[in-house]
């Protein structure tokens, strides 16, 4: 008998998504410190880019009472979201790939 203690289904999942990353031929990176820093970064960048843009979002859907105005306000809104969420995702996918120095 062993002594390790039952495994949750959630444990017995990964050692499976592992095992098959494994046979994959999947390689698992340890992200460095810096890297770790920089990512945090680049998330903190993205927060206090989406808090910008809902205060000028709510400043203009405060301002406008024509519905084909604020259709166009949300809009443009949507969009800026969606660029704003894509450069972070390249920063950080970036980031990622980069290969320690050392």
């Amino acid at each position: 008998m062993t002594d390790e203690a039952p495994k949750s289904a959630y444990e017995l999942a990964m050692a499976r998504l592992k095992k098959q990353d494994a046979d994959a031929g999947v390689v698992e990176h340890k992200l460095t410190e810096e890297q770790k820093a920089a990512i945090a970064e680049a998330r903190s960048v993205y927060e206090s880019r989406v808090a910008e843009l809902q205060i000028l979002h709510r400043s203009k859907q405060l301002t406008t009472y024509d519905p084909a105005q604020v259709e166009k306000i949300e809009q443009e809104y949507r969009i800026d979201m969606d660029r704003v969420a894509a450069d972070r995702d390249a920063k950080i996918k970036k980031i990622r790939q980069e290969t320690d120095p050392q």
